[in-house]
């Protein structure tokens, strides 16, 4: 390996189309620019993935006293901090690290769903199964981004005007529900409010990951079609393989 061919990596292009994404980035600028020195973006990556186990223990603590939900309301907003602010306070100053950025930021996406779902299986407002379902869902959508930012080049982080951001705030919309009425009436049955809204979530991403995995399918086969396979041409008897040679 040449010793310059590290920096031959380019980064993906960005695609952040949410509700709130224009007035998410102008805070995150004000915001980074604000930021003391001491502060760097490894802290802020720490930040929002203890932030993330602590809104999975607040669901476990909600078993027993509804201050759990306050407190994963509190924890989510200290992880819409440091999740989004990390990267946006690297390009302010300038200290970018795309591949290291790139997969400690997507890693710890992954720890953080692994705990905060496994918190709302504890909590006794989802049921396990829902939970897991979730996870399950939430793994192959960001297998399929991550596959489509290494073929495509494309890093995608909204489907239908819904991002990380959008889906923080319906999750503490729903905590506050929870409060009020932790169960709905549908089709003649009581079900768990999470139950049925992690069911409606399941239902989206796996209908996001079948329409992403056809339409990047497609366009990779419009990029590289099947080659014309010709036959080869039959090898002269003298360059035969010997009869008796296994």
């Amino acid at each position: 390996m040449q010793p310059n061919q590290p920096n031959r990596f380019h980064e993906a292009k960005r695609i952040q189309q949410s509700f709130l994404a224009a007035m998410e980035k102008k805070t995150l600028l004000w915001l980074a620019a604000r930021t003391p020195a001491w502060i760097n973006s490894d802290h802020l990556t720490v930040l929002g993935l203890a932030s993330m186990a602590g809104a999975g223990l607040g669901y476990w603590w909600a078993k027993s006293t509804s201050f759990g939900l306050a407190a994963v309301t509190i924890f989510l907003a200290l992880n819409w901090l440091g999740d989004s602010l990390d990267g946006t306070l690297a390009r302010y100053r300038n200290c970018q690290r795309p591949r290291y950025g790139f997969y400690v930021d997507h890693i710890v996406d992954a720890f953080g769903a692994l705990f905060l779902l496994s918190g709302l299986a504890l909590s006794g407002y989802m049921s396990p199964f829902i939970a897991i379902g979730l996870l399950v869902a939430f793994l192959m959508l960001s297998v399929e981004v991550h596959l489509t930012t290494y073929t495509l080049g494309d890093f995608k982080i909204s489907y239908f005007k819904m991002g990380p951001t959008e889906l923080r705030l319906l999750l503490c919309i729903g905590n506050v529900a929870l409060l009020y009425k932790p169960v709905v009436h549908l089709l003649g049955h009581v079900w768990r409010l999470f139950d049925v809204g992690g069911a409606v979530g399941i239902a989206g991403m796996f209908i996001v990951l079948v329409v992403s995995v056809a339409r990047n399918t497609m366009k990779l086969y419009r990029r590289e079609p099947l080659p014309e396979w010709k036959k080869p041409a039959a090898r002269p008897q003298s360059e035969a393989w010997p009869a008796n040679v296994m």
